[in-house]
C-alpha cells in the first residue's frame, strides 16, 4: 500500500502537477494562490506543533536530550503526533482545507493560535501569502501582518515566523546565485516591470531573464531589482550573468528600452538582438488616430506575414529583405498622414527582421517578449491589494516566487533537424567564428564570414 505523505509535502506536489497539466497559465496561478495559501497555513501550523512539543516530526524526545540537557530545558513534552483530522479556512480566493495536526499524550492540550474562531471568519489569502512570501526576511512584518489578518492574539511566536521565513530565504538565496555555466541558450528574453518598493517613490523595476536552451528547454535564468532601466543597471544584471558562467546566446530579444540594447550590446557582443514587435506597434500606434488605428494595425501585422512569400520560404537574408521592402511599402502608404508614427517605425528597423533569420518554426515566439510579460501581468494583479510592497527584498522574493513556479509550465521550442542545422550555421557565425590565420589590411582579400 503507497506511504501517505505528509500534508506538506502532498500539498507541494499538488502545485508541481498543476504546470504538467497543459492548462491555461491564468487558471494554473489562481490555483497556484489557493495551494500557496494552504502551504503558507500548513507549514505553520505544523511548525507550532513543532515548538510546542520540542522536537521535529518524526524526532524521538530521547534524541533531543541525548546530549545531557534535561527536558524542562529543552522543552520537550511528554506526547506524540497522532494523524490529522481536516479543516476549514475561508479565504478570498474561497474556503482551503488544512490538515489539522492531532496529539496524544501531552499532559496539557495544544491550542493552534492559528485556527481560533476568528480565523475562519477572515479573508486572510493575500495577507498571509505576503505575509510569508513577501515580508519573509521581517520577523516583524511577519507578525504584525499575523496580527492584523487573525486578530492581536493570534500572532505566531518568532521561532515559528523565523521556521517559516528561513526555508524561503534559503531556497530563494541559492537560486540567486547558482552556477549557470552548464546552460547553453540560443534564445534570451529581457524584459522588466515595474512596482513600489519603497515608500513615497515611483514604482521601480524588476529586471527579468529566461531563455530557451540549445535543447529547447525553457529556463528561468536570473531576476533582481534595479533603480531605473539605465544603462549602468542593465549592465549590471548581464555582467553578473555572465561572472556566474552564462554564454551569450544567438538571439537577445528584448523591448526598445534604450539602457537594455545599450548593456546588451556591450556585454552580449557576439549576439543578435530582436526588438520585440508587440512594444513597436504599440510605439507606432499610439502615434495614429483612434479612428485609423485598426486599419494601420492590420497593415502593421501584414507586413511580417509570410503567407505570400510563397511555400519554399527560408530563413536568412533574402527573407530579411523581403520584409524590409515590404516595411518601405508601409512606411510610403502612410508616412503623409502620420510621420511621426513612420519615424517611429523606422527608427532601429533592423532589429525587427533579425528574428527571420531563425528557423520558421520559432518565428512566432521569439518576435516579441510578451510571454514572461504575462506572468509579470498576474503578478502585479496579486499585489495591488498592499499598494506598495515594504521593501525591495520583499518585493523581488514574491516576484520569484509567482515566475519560479509558472516557469515549470512554459513550454519548450520545438527542434526539427533543419531548425536545428540552422541554428548550428547562426553558432558557428556568431560565437565561433573561424580564425584568420593570415592577417591583412586589404579588406577585398578578408575571409568572407557566412551572414548571420
Amino acid at each position: 500500500m503507497a506511504r501517505t505523505l505528509p500534508p506538506i509535502r502532498a500539498i507541494r506536489a499538488e502545485i508541481d502537477a498543476l504546470f504538467t497539466e497543459g492548462r491555461d497559465l491564468v487558471e494554473v496561478i489562481e490555483d497556484v494562490a489557493r495551494l500557496g495559501a494552504r502551504l503558507i497555513i500548513q507549514t505553520a501550523v505544523e511548525a507550532e506543533v513543532d515548538a510546542f512539543l520540542g522536537r521535529a516530526r518524526y524526532q524521538r524526545a530521547t534524541a533531543v536530550t541525548a546530549d545531557g540537557t534535561s527536558a524542562e530545558e529543552s522543552t520537550v513534552r511528554p506526547g506524540y503526533r497522532n494523524g490529522h483530522c481536516p479543516t476549514t479556512v475561508k479565504t478570498t480566493s474561497g474556503p482551503i482545507t488544512i490538515a489539522r495536526p492531532k496529539l496524544r499524550g501531552t499532559t496539557e492540550k495544544f491550542a493552534s493560535r492559528l485556527f481560533g474562531t476568528g480565523v475562519t471568519r477572515t479573508h486572510a489569502l493575500e495577507t498571509l501569502v505576503i505575509a510569508s512570501f513577501v515580508r519573509g526576511l521581517s520577523t516583524r512584518d511577519v507578525e504584525g501582518a499575523l496580527a492584523d489578518a487573525l486578530g492581536p492574539k493570534a500572532a505566531l511566536s518568532k521561532s515559528t515566523v523565523l521556521t517559516i521565513c528561513q526555508a524561503i530565504v534559503a531556497e530563494y538565496d541559492a537560486w540567486c546565485r547558482r552556477d549557470l555555466t552548464g546552460i547553453e541558450l540560443d534564445y534570451l528574453f529581457l524584459d522588466a516591470s515595474h512596482f513600489k518598493m519603497h515608500d513615497g517613490q515611483r514604482a521601480e523595476p524588476i529586471l527579468a531573464a529566461w531563455g530557451i536552451t540549445t535543447e529547447g528547454k525553457p529556463v528561468f535564468v536570473d531576476l533582481a531589482a534595479a533603480g531605473s532601466e539605465s544603462t549602468d543597471a542593465w549592465h549590471d544584471f548581464l555582467t553578473d550573468l555572465t561572472a556566474r558562467g552564462l554564454h551569450p546566446p544567438l538571439l537577445i530579444v528584448s523591448d526598445g528600452a534604450p539602457g537594455l540594447i545599450s548593456a546588451a550590446e556591450q556585454v552580449l557582443t557576439p549576439s543578435l538582438r530582436q526588438r520585440c514587435l508587440v512594444h513597436r506597434a504599440r510605439n507606432v500606434l499610439a502615434k495614429v488616430s483612434a479612428g485609423d488605428q485598426a486599419e494601420v494595425k492590420a497593415a502593421y501585422w501584414q507586413i511580417f506575414d509570410l503567407t505570400e512569400a510563397g511555400e519554399n520560404v527560408k530563413p536568412g537574408q533574402q527573407l530579411v529583405d523581403w520584409v524590409q521592402r515590404r516595411i518601405d511599402a508601409f512606411a510610403e502608404t502612410w508616412a503623409g498622414r502620420y510621420p511621426a508614427a513612420i519615424k517611429c517605425l523606422l527608427t532601429d528597423r533592423q532589429s525587427l527582421t533579425t528574428y527571420l533569420r531563425f528557423p520558421l518554426e520559432h518565428h512566432k515566439r521569439v518576435r516579441h517578449s510578451n510571454f514572461i510579460e504575462r506572468t509579470f501581468g498576474e503578478t502585479r494583479r496579486r499585489v495591488k491589494i498592499i499598494g506598495r510592497f515594504p521593501g525591495e527584498t520583499s518585493c523581488v522574493s514574491l516576484v520569484w516566487a509567482v515566475l519560479d513556479r509558472a516557469a515549470r509550465g512554459w513550454r519548450g521550442f520545438t527542434m526539427t533537424s533543419t531548425g536545428l542545422r540552422i541554428l548550428q550555421d547562426l553558432r558557428r557565425a556568431l560565437l565561433h567564428p573561424p580564425a584568420q590565420l593570415h592577417p591583412t589590411s586589404d579588406p577585398a582579400l578578408a575571409p568572407a564570414t557566412e551572414a548571420a
